[in-house]
Formats: C-alpha cells, sequence, structure tokens
C-alpha cells in the first residue's frame, strides 16, 4: 500500500485515513560504521574492515581485549575457550525456590 506525508502523518491518498502503526518502538536497520584502518600487532597486515580483522584474530588465535578477571565455568570447554577457571561445582547464583500461587 502506498501512503503520503499529509498534516503530519502518513495517509492513504485515496481514502485519507491514517496509516496504522504498530505499538512500541519501530522496527529499522541499525548501521555501525567500519573500523578504521590499522596495521595487526601480530604480523603487521594492513587491516581495513571488520571482516578483516575477524579473520586476523581467527588466523592468528587471538581474541578481542582482555578477558574479564575471575570468571569461572562449569563446562571444561567454556572455560577453556574463555582462557578462565574450570570449576564443575561452581553456582552463579543461588536456586530461587519455585512457588506456584494456590
Amino acid at each position: 500500500m502506498r501512503y503520503v506525508w499529509r498534516g503530519g502523518r502518513f495517509v492513504d491518498p485515496v481514502t485519507g485515513e491514517p496509516m496504522h502503526v504498530p505499538d512500541g518502538p519501530p522496527a529499522a536497520p541499525r548501521l555501525m560504521r567500519d573500523i578504521p584502518e590499522y596495521r595487526s600487532p601480530i604480523d603487521g597486515k594492513l587491516i581495513t574492515s571488520r571482516s578483516q580483522r575477524r579473520e586476523d584474530l581467527r588466523a592468528n588465535d587471538c581474541i578481542e581485549g582482555e578477558p574479564p578477571r575471575h570468571k569461572v565455568f562449569r563446562s571444561k570447554r567454556f572455560a577453556d575457550a574463555n582462557r578462565a577457571e574450570h570449576d564443575p561445582n561452581y553456582r552463579r547464583r543461588t536456586p530461587v525456590p519455585l512457588e506456584l500461587p494456590d
């Protein structure tokens, strides 16, 4: 359907009925600027895009920034992937008792 801008809102050009606007925030694409180019500190290659940055990090087995300290995971696989401590008995939160209404 086609709408035109009249009287401060979008309306149907034939009937003049206002366009239906769904509740909630509008849906729109999010755009991110590309990163400024830089030389890789590992091999000196020129990095000019996010995809090149991801490839450079992957090729050199690197991660972005320092991981936060004191990370503990129950899963050994996640601990190894995040270069963190592994503790199979670690609990991040205490269980919340489930109370059902009468």
